[in-house]
């Protein structure tokens, strides 16, 4: 038996070694064939990448998708009784309750003023009611002073009522809500029409040969129509374009703040077509472009309207204006203090030039302009300059006894720029006089300054320009935003197109 168990011994032995062996081999053969093990990082598996795979990942990633953190919730839009309240304001007027009782409850205001034009004033106590009702607010103020627009937006006296946050009605985000005193809610209060209507009308009147270059332009109440039309009318051969005067929204226009659009030879029958129910702003954008035909669409009538302005008389009254200041000895400035028409800086700016020139000037406060309430000074000051509306001295400088200045005309009777006309005639390579606002002697017209009428003496030559608050406006204007302040948008909308745009490049 002995040999027989030395020989079981052995190949268990054997067997053994051979286990042990094979176990070894599959395990240096693991190595080259199991894919790495997992590690664990910031919470989550990863595999062990390749360096190249590493190197390759640092390239720079997508942004992250913007989530509007301030959604209002379904709660609200869902309310039945708001929704009920809702149904006494007219459904044409987009007063975004929702939105404004949200605002209100989201940023825990107690104390809310009501700021609306004249038109508006009489839903303003419905919102109140709402306001009290559903948003938890415990007092809601209606400010009545006269608001004409944007500039208007009355902060301080909101701010002196010791309110929480101010809504404001009707007109854009013209003062930027980091500059407002407390927190500024703009609603535009949109208007629904019949953008169909709009789109036949121009069609039926302007689908000539001649007129296939379109401009639109309007209201804010009116933009989203604007916009929603420019596809259609794109569809029927016409070139459209929407311009932009920033920081308003394309197509928006100001009674004070209008685009300029530059001339093309090639592009000369291109015709404006302003929607809006009045004429104010948009005398501003044919004051800033006076070879421009323009067709104003009333959304209410449904009906489209030539519009005429009378460029030569307003023109040649403005310059004898600017004639007769230039032989003031004193001067006043009216610094606007209904809501932010005042600006403070400019005022800053004109007593700066007037020191220079070595003019007395006085400083009048004044929340409405009137020529009244200037007559009562008499002939204690010989010219004024108004830090209002630049539309006071346009429209109602005659009515004043004294000259009645805007601030890009009071530059040029200090001497600082030239006036329209002598850019007008240097650009033809002629004389000009060397001083603003008059004519030498030796010409055949008569001069400006002696209240003669001026015949074809470049008075409508040269730019007169409307932008009051304009981002690329110049150092007279009141704008809040200076083209250095702000980013440079770099996909701008195809839509529209900013005022130092070539309409040529755009109406293509």
């Amino acid at each position: 038996n002995k040999p027989h168990r030395s020989i079981r011994l052995e190949n268990s032995i054997g067997s053994l070694l051979y286990f042990w062996a094979l176990r070894r081999v599959l395990f240096f053969l693991s190595k080259s064939i199991i894919p790495p093990r997992l590690r664990f990082q910031r919470g989550k598996s990863m595999e062990l990448s390749d360096p190249i795979d590493v190197i390759k990942s640092n390239k720079p990633k997508q942004p992250p998708k913007r989530f509007v953190k301030n959604q209002i919730p379904e709660s609200i839009l869902g309310d039945a009784s708001l929704n009920a309240a809702i149904t006494l304001l007219p459904s044409i007027y987009q007063f975004e309750v929702h939105k404004c009782v949200w605002r209100i409850k989201s940023s825990n205001a107690k104390r809310i003023a009501l700021q609306l034009p004249e038109g508006l004033l009489m839903y303003a106590l419905t919102l109140s009611d709402i306001f009290t009702s559903f948003a938890g607010a415990s007092h809601c103020f209606v400010l009545g002073d006269v608001t004409y627009g944007a500039c208007c937006v009355d902060d301080f006296s909101a701010c002196a009522l010791g309110a929480d946050l101010l809504i404001h009605y009707g007109h854009s985000c013209l003062v930027p809500i980091d500059s407002t005193k407390i927190p500024c809610l703009y609603v535009f209060v949109e208007i629904q029409i019949d953008v169909k209507c709009l789109l036949n009308t121009i069609h039926l009147n302007l689908s000539s040969d001649d007129a296939k270059n379109i401009i639109l332009a309007g209201t804010i109440q009116f933009t989203s129509a604007i916009r929603a039309v420019k596809p259609e009318l794109e569809k029927q051969g016409f070139s459209v374009l929407i311009p932009q005067s920033k920081p308003l929204s394309a197509g928006e226009v100001l009674g004070c703040t209008a685009p300029k659009i530059p001339r093309v030879e090639d592009r000369k029958d291109a015709v404006l077509v302003f929607v809006a129910d009045g004429r104010f702003h948009l005398e501003a954008f044919m004051i800033a472009n006076p070879k421009i035909k323009a067709f104003r669409y009333d959304p209410y009538l449904g009906k489209l309207f030539l519009e005429e302005y009378d460029h030569k008389g307003m023109r040649e009254t403005r310059r004898r204006a600017i004639a007769r200041a230039k032989e003031a000895k004193t001067w006043g400035i009216v610094l606007g203090t209904l809501g932010r028409q005042g600006n403070p800086k400019i005022l800053e700016r004109l007593e700066m030039k007037m020191r220079e020139r070595g003019i007395d000037s006085t400083v009048v406060l004044m929340s409405e302009l009137s020529p009244t309430r200037v007559a009562l000074f008499e002939d204690s000051v010989d010219a004024w300059v108004q830090i209002a509306c630049p539309r006071l001295s346009i429209d109602w400088g005659e009515a004043f006894l004294k000259p009645l200045l805007t601030t890009f005309e009071a530059e040029i009777a200090l001497g600082f720029i030239p006036g329209w006309w002598e850019k007008a005639s240097l650009s033809r390579g002629g004389d000009s006089c060397s001083s603003s606002g008059c004519c030498k002697e030796e010409k055949e017209t008569r001069c400006a300054c002696r209240n003669e009428k001026v015949e074809d003496d470049g008075v409508m030559d040269g730019d007169y320009p409307m932008d009051y608050y304009a981002q690329q406006g110049g150092e007279w204007n009141s704008s809040y935003l200076n083209k250095s302040s702000r980013p440079i948008r770099r996909n701008p909308l195809p839509s529209s197109a900013t005022s130092d745009v070539i309409i040529g490049e755009v109406l293509k």
